[in-house]
């Protein structure tokens, strides 16, 4: 019985110190570091990423309550849907199912703009910032979200009109998904409102569906 936070893409693993905070410690809790497995995985791209998420994930104790932001609810996603046998529990924090074309193309024209320097504590430099959000644009679940073995709770920030509309069709497609708007916050929830977050994962019976 473990339960993992994934942060997300230039965030880091103590970005959900506020949530576990608010949820008394979340003893045993987890909490990978997807820059140091985007290094061990050899490529700056989501399929080494992914490889070496899986690989981290593999002798964890089942099941796995896995609850990701973003990227990390992308990780989350893939991995309950090649795993279905080991995740008990999935909340999912403005997550993308089908990734957006037009933003990523806009989000790497963005990137090459910005100075070496705007990356700096993000965990991934500009260019391998880069070669990751190239490397999603063909990522799609929308065929196989009703293979999910646990109903998902999909939770967005009502400020985050970038994810709120894949947030919703997620939920409403996923076999018995729940929709959860935070008020008030935009795309990192997790820094933004953690305690509402922890009030979300503490009522909504996401610990209890992992049998934790």
């Amino acid at each position: 019985m473990t339960t993992v936070f994934i942060h997300g893409l230039g965030q880091g693993p103590e970005s959900w110190d506020p949530v576990t905070a608010a949820l008394g410690g979340a003893d045993g809790s987890l909490r990978p570091d997807l820059s140091r497995l985007l290094a061990e995985g050899g490529s700056p791209s989501y399929p080494a990423l992914y490889r070496a998420f899986s690989g981290w994930c593999r002798p964890l104790p089942e099941p796995l309550a896995l609850c990701g932001l973003s990227l990390g609810a992308v990780l989350a996603l893939h991995y309950a849907l090649d795993h279905p046998e080991r995740v008990g529990a999935l909340a999912l924090i403005a997550p993308q199912y089908q990734m957006p074309q037009g933003l990523l193309r806009f989000q790497g024209l963005l990137f090459r703009v910005m100075p070496e320097s705007a990356f700096a504590g993000a965990g991934l430099g500009k260019q391998e910032m880069i070669a990751l959000t190239a490397s999603m644009a063909d990522l799609d679940f929308s065929a196989r979200l009703g293979e999910l073995a646990c109903p998902p709770l999909v939770i967005c920030g009502e400020r985050d009109r970038a994810n709120q509309k894949a947030a919703r069709e997620l939920a409403a497609k996923a076999p018995g998904g729940e929709l959860r708007l935070v008020p008030g916050a935009g795309h990192e929830v997790n820094r933004e409102a953690p305690e509402t977050l922890a009030a979300i994962l503490r009522d909504s019976g996401f610990f209890r569906a992992a049998g934790l």
